[in-house]
């Protein structure tokens, strides 16, 4: 199956993006360990953040749209306004997201948090030396 790419999102400090079509990407749906829907999409991965979850940058993350997040998910997420790639929690019922590395701070929203995208999969790519 052929899942779009819609650009890139950091793992590291949030940041204003746009996300464009930048075409797909072919995953066998066996190896994905899921099948896709028409709400399913991926994003290139930027930034250090996440790097205890095992997300580095150059990966590929898939995610699903419109799907609620449950606590300790990763999630894409516009927050005030920027984008990032995050794990979801909840402190006395309110919604923030942390990085899964000690160099980042928690995000908690001044205002809002809309998630785009709830984790399903990742594709990594080998790196040469």
């Amino acid at each position: 199956m052929d899942i779009p790419v819609f650009g890139s999102v950091p793992a590291g400090f949030a940041q204003d993006r746009e996300q464009e079509p930048e075409g797909c990407v072919s995953v066998d749906v066996g190896t994905i360990g899921f099948t896709p829907t028409r709400t399913t999409f991926a994003l290139r991965v930027t930034g250090d953040s996440m790097i205890g979850r095992h997300i580095i940058p150059g990966d590929v993350v898939i995610l699903e749209h419109n799907a609620e997040p449950r606590e300790g998910q990763i999630v894409a997420a516009l927050i005030d306004g920027q984008t990032t790639l995050k794990t979801f929690l909840r402190r006395n019922g309110k919604p923030y997201l942390s990085a899964e590395n000690p160099k980042f701070p928690y995000l908690i929203p001044a205002q809002e948090l809309v998630i785009q995208g709830v984790f399903r999969s990742l594709i990594r790519k080998a790196q040469y030396l």
